[in-house]
């Protein structure tokens, strides 16, 4: 009788990790089936969002579209034959190379940063922002302009498909962004930069039908003629920003440098203490926040500009 019972007891034994193992084949497989799922669903979605990230990539990159270089585009700057009006400052004839330190799409976390260093070096520049409505943004716009540097237009959204979708899109986002400003600082600002220069290949209108809008409305455009480098994804090394900056400044008698002032760009903040020393250093150079005397730096196409 006891054998008997032991041979049961096994037998269920044998049944109970029988079934344990039929149940665990079939729930293992299909717990990694659910886990497999849910991170291709995530792989999906990274993936979309980083073929937008690369879109925009692909608008700003200058490997792709050159539009924050200057090697591959003319540079024009009115001379004074052409504007007799436009005059640089009395103090500013003095020296025979005019800085303009510009940084493009703040306000952000690093702009304290760059208005600190700015004020311990003396120095005024020119900020195109973009439409922000956070209350350290709105210190940054208040800050900028109580320092005496000059508050710019770079388009509220900085979204290429919108603002370049038409002329009322852009007109729409400009004056938006105009309005904005104007309510958090008193300034109503008349200096643009479009977004990726006037020069970008991305803009779905002729620019010429945006710059003859901003011409109507008393809004100068401001290019460039240096490139920090920095609107390329990857930080830069300060080494390479300060060159980029500061050799730049020997070819040309206007200089307008391109920076930028974002999140991520701390090498260009670090950078900036070394671009202002070695540029006052050389003894010929003086910095200036854009103004209504200041000569624009303008990119141009055969079809904007005619030489007679």
């Amino acid at each position: 009788m006891e054998g008997n019972y032991d041979r049961r007891r096994r037998i269920r034994r044998l049944k109970k990790i029988i079934a344990g193992s039929i149940l665990a084949a079939m729930i293992i497989p299909l717990t990694v089936s659910i886990a497999l799922g849910i991170y291709v669903s995530r792989l999906k979605g990274r993936i979309s969002e980083l073929e937008e990230e690369l879109a925009s990539l692909r608008n700003i990159s200058s490997e792709e579209t050159g539009i924050y270089t200057t090697a591959s585009v003319e540079t024009f700057s009115r001379s004074q034959a052409d504007e007799p009006q436009l005059m640089e400052k009395e103090d500013a004839a003095n020296w025979d190379k005019q800085v303009y330190l510009t940084f493009d799409d703040g306000p952000s976390a690093n702009t304290g940063r760059i208005l600190d260093i700015l004020k311990e070096y003396d120095v005024k520049a020119t900020f195109f922002v973009l439409g922000k409505t956070d209350a350290n943004s709105i210190k940054s716009y208040q800050r900028i302009v109580e320092e005496g540097h000059t508050l710019a237009m770079h388009s509220y959204s900085h979204k290429y498909g919108e603002i370049y979708r038409s002329e009322d899109s852009f007109v729409q986002d400009l004056e938006k962004l105009q309005e904005h400003l104007y309510q958090v600082t008193g300034v109503w600002s008349r200096f643009y930069r479009f977004p990726g220069g006037s020069s970008n290949a991305v803009s779905k209108v002729d620019m010429q039908q945006l710059i003859s809008y901003l011409n109507k409305n008393d809004i100068t455009y401001f290019d460039w003629n240096i490139a920090s480098g920095d609107a390329v994804s990857v930080q830069l090394p300060v080494e390479t920003i300060v060159n980029n900056c500061v050799s730049g400044v020997d070819n040309v008698s206007e200089c307008m440098i391109l920076m930028h002032d974002a999140s991520e760009k701390n090498s260009t903040v670090d950078a900036l203490p070394r671009i202002i020393e070695q540029i006052k250093g050389r003894g010929d150079t003086v910095f200036l926040p854009i103004t209504d005397e200041t000569v624009p730096v303008q990119h141009v196409t055969a079809d904007n500009i005619s030489i007679e």
